[in-house]
């Protein structure tokens, strides 16, 4: 097993910024880059890992850390595996792909131990963490919807890709292998079509989404333009031609203050897109929050199912719930299920989810999660209902002012999704100290290749009433 977050005490000689050293690298940061020390002081090192002897160079010298580039590997660790894309060393997109596949899952799950730690639960309580098998898909070709940026050089030559690490400049990328086909090899065909608009700078960005067609072979790949200027007749037409080409719905979003917003479409009859998850079809705007990966969506909304176990008496709380995707398949086993989230588009989205699925036990509302919504029971009066289960699946910034509210709903068991463990682990602890005990805890490894670390956690408290 790797060594990820162990603090060392090792003294090193003095050095100087742009000297090259020979190092050990000890563990991995919470952000996948190697440590070593010189001089007491942590020194990064991306795409280094533990064990490994490395020359490096200091390119960056703070008080309390330096940053370092990775020269040569001399020791190369166990764990290191071939680079699958050719943009990696540049492209800020992936973190982990030089990391042995169950070696990155190690090193999440080692990320939300060490964030339970610093967050003040007990080692005990973490080293009885009763852990779960890891969701998770194919590592490679899982992204569904990502945005592609474009710039362009002073001869007018487009750039199409993603942005470097740490910079605001773009790669120019080939393919991309977490992406899903046919959005994977995309980035050629754009750069040959922007390049020949005739108001080439026009484009700000290309937003690409591939849902689910009404053919079950095929998959719909939707492009979302955003224009800077409004369009003129030869780039319309030059855009209609590869739509037909590739079999692309394509949308144009102007800038505010141009006269036709969104109003121009290609190959599409409707804006709406569609995904099915346990046999609920979920529509969707290009402009809504969707989970990126959908195996892993779809396997994740299972688990939900699995742990909380509706039964047909339940009466389930679903905060943070989007267009529906954990309260639409709960409303097939529970009694019945309210959803609150705090945009009202999503909530009227939901609402006509729920009347495209037949599903008349799930009502919508909405609420800002984040005040005291108890104390407003007149305008919110579903909060008078009696719920049995709560589920909360909030964004990174957590669901701490919602929890301190659905402790006082005392409600035995509740289903927390997260995709920041720092935040999850803050929300834990208060959940850990109003006698909450966790019963399940699992990675959902929504995506694979970075850093990033997505968790279910169920917490249950012996209600006394």
């Amino acid at each position: 097993m790797a060594n990820f977050f162990k603090v060392s005490t090792k003294k090193s000689a003095n050095v100087q910024s742009n000297q090259t050293l020979t190092v050990n690298i000890e563990r991995l940061d919470l952000n996948g880059s190697g440590v070593t020390y010189v001089n007491n002081k942590p020194v990064f090192i991306n795409r280094a890992l533990p064990n490994e002897n490395v020359d490096i160079r200091i390119i960056e010298k703070k008080n309390k850390y330096s940053i370092a580039t990775l020269l040569t590997i001399n020791k190369v660790s166990r764990n290191r595996v071939p680079i699958k894309c050719q943009h990696f060393k540049l492209c800020g997109g992936c973190d982990l792909q030089h990391i042995d596949y169950q070696q990155q899952l190690q090193f999440k799950k080692n990320k939300i131990i060490e964030l339970f730690s610093r967050s003040g639960i007990t080692e005990s309580m973490i080293s009885a963490l009763p852990w779960q098998a890891p969701i998770m898909s194919s590592p490679w070709n899982y992204r569904r919807k990502a945005r592609i940026g474009v710039q362009f050089d002073k001869n007018s030559q487009a750039t199409i890709g993603f942005r470097q690490k740490a910079t605001n400049q773009l790669v120019a990328i080939k393919s991309c292998p977490v992406l899903v086909e046919p959005a994977d090899k995309i980035f050629p065909l754009l750069k040959s079509l922007i390049n020949q608009l005739s108001v080439k700078k026009s484009i700000g960005h290309i937003e690409i989404i591939i849902s689910d067609s009404s053919t079950e072979s095929s998959k719909k790949t939707t492009l979302i333009i955003r224009q800077l200027r409004a369009i003129n007749a030869h780039d319309l037409s030059l855009w209609q031609k590869y739509a037909e080409q590739n079999k692309w719905s394509i949308h144009f979003q102007e800038n505010e203050g141009l006269e036709c917003k969104e109003k121009i479409a290609i190959n599409s009859d409707d804006i709406l897109s569609f995904y099915l998850v346990n046999n609920i079809k979920i529509d969707f705007y290009h402009t809504d929050f969707i989970q990126v990966n959908q195996k892993v969506n779809v396997a994740m909304v299972e688990q939900a199912l699995s742990w909380l176990m509706p039964k047909a008496e339940d009466n389930i709380l679903d905060l943070f719930c989007g267009l529906g995707n954990f309260s639409l398949p709960l409303a097939q086993q529970a009694n019945s299920v309210v959803g609150v989230e705090g945009v009202q588009s999503m909530v009227d989205k939901a609402r006509a989810n729920a009347e495209l699925n037949n599903l008349n036990n799930c009502s919508f509302f909405q609420a800002d999660l984040n005040s005291e919504w108890l104390s407003h029971e007149e305008s919110n009066k579903w909060v008078q209902r009696k719920f049995t289960k709560v589920l909360l699946d909030p964004a990174r910034a957590g669901a701490e002012n919602a929890i301190a509210q659905v402790i006082k709903l005392n409600i035995p068991t509740i289903l927390y999704v997260s995709c920041e463990p720092t935040t999850l682990a803050r929300d834990s602890q208060i959940l850990l100290l109003q006698g909450y005990k966790i019963e399940k805890i699992g990675l959902i490894d929504m995506f694979s290749q970075t850093k990033h670390v997505e968790t279910m956690v169920l917490f249950h408290k012996s209600i006394h009433q």
